[in-house]
């Protein structure tokens, strides 16, 4: 079998070559630009990984295409970072476990956040829970690896830009590599 980094890096490159959900990347596309995003912005190399991986819940799953459209929340999130929890740290599956959260979180927080979501999202953020309560957002953002999975929602918005040029995926496994050194 495998080890852990090899399986990564073949699921995003075989699976992650499928179109990302109604959006106009594909998934490894959608990967590739968000950890670009993480890395630009100085992040350490677990916040770009989770950034690599915030949706590998997708490719790992039983397959959840076309369920938000259904009104089906696919807890992807879930999948992945239990996933991930398995191999890596915490600062890598806690944001990524968060991260649709955090759009609920912006969308109360920053009320012009939802205007700028994309259509998909929007979609998904009503199967999701939908926007977080004043109370739900203060109890969200005062958790561990909050203000991480934050960002990476940022970056997971901004990285659905078709055609946009990103470094290859050979380029991040230096960083999940160092994000599974971390392990304890």
């Amino acid at each position: 079998m495998p080890d852990i980094l090899d399986t990564v890096m073949q699921l995003l490159d075989k699976a992650g070559a499928e179109r990302y959900g109604m959006e106009a990347v594909s998934q490894l596309e959608h990967a590739l630009q968000c950890a670009m995003h993480a890395e630009r912005s100085g992040s350490s190399p677990e916040l770009i990984t989770a950034s690599l991986l915030h949706d590998i819940g997708h490719l790992v799953g039983q397959g959840d295409e076309g369920l938000a459209e259904q009104g089906i929340d696919a807890q992807h999130e879930a999948i992945a970072a239990d996933w991930l929890a398995r191999h890596f740290p915490a600062s890598v599956a806690e944001p990524v476990r968060m991260h649709v959260n955090a759009k609920r979180y912006l969308c109360r927080a920053e009320p012009r956040y939802w205007a700028g979501l994309s259509q998909a999202s929007k979609t998904s953020l009503e199967v999701q829970g939908g926007i977080y309560s004043e109370a739900e957002a203060a109890e969200f953002i005062a958790q561990p690896f909050a203000q991480d999975a934050v960002m990476l929602r940022r970056w997971d918005d901004a990285a659905k830009m078709p055609k946009l040029r990103t470094p290859d995926l050979a380029y991040y496994r230096a960083f999940v590599a160092q994000a599974l050194g971390k392990v304890a």
